[in-house]
């Protein structure tokens, strides 16, 4: 019998192959993951298209300062008034800027505020006069995202719709207006 074998027990044996295993695994692993993160040589990956400047647009957008400052502009006026509401501010594309949630308001006021700020910059027009438009053409309203109540104005740079405010809680459409038209109006104060 090899005196190797008679020094360490059976379970010393297993238990020293399993280490050996281990170690064997971890260095294959460790060399698989340094071929892994080496850069990729593909000339698809180092080349890039350039444009011509016909092919793109620029947009102007609000920064997130005057976003917040119309959309508490707005809730202030709503406080003034004692009327628990909420606000939203969308950008061109539709996409909620910043929502304030004026204590007490009700649960269903926020999806308003932010369909209503939607619609307003989608038409560039305040939704008081959208409801109009429905007279003549009420499949309006079946549009995703819109809301035709109003309370909705549009916030525009050169007559071209940047962003819509959104206010709903109020028992009228006219005050839920007139705060938005408060939030537009502290813009670049």
């Amino acid at each position: 019998m090899n005196p190797v074998h008679k020094k360490f027990s059976r379970r010393a044996r297993v238990a020293t192959g399993g280490a050996v295993l281990a170690v064997v695994a971890l260095a294959g692993f460790g060399a698989v993951n340094a071929n892994a993160s080496a850069p990729a040589t593909t000339s698809a990956a180092a080349t890039s298209a350039a444009v011509p400047a016909r092919a793109t647009t620029t947009s102007t957008h609000l920064t997130i300062d005057a976003v917040t400052d119309a959309a508490q502009a707005a809730l202030d006026a709503a406080e003034k008034e004692n009327q628990r509401v909420t606000v939203a501010v969308v950008d061109r594309n539709g996409n909620t800027i910043v929502t304030l949630r004026g204590d007490g308001a009700g649960p269903q006021s926020y999806e308003s505020a932010e369909r209503k700020a939607f619609t307003a910059v989608s038409w560039n027009a305040p939704t008081s006069q959208l409801t109009e438009r429905l007279q003549q053409a009420p499949t309006l309203k079946d549009i995703p995202g819109t809301l035709f109540l109003a309370g909705g104005v549009p916030v525009t740079a050169g007559n071209a719709p940047i962003a819509g405010i959104g206010v709903a809680g109020a028992p009228s459409g006219a005050l839920d207006e007139k705060f938005a038209q408060a939030g537009a109006q502290a813009i670049g104060r």
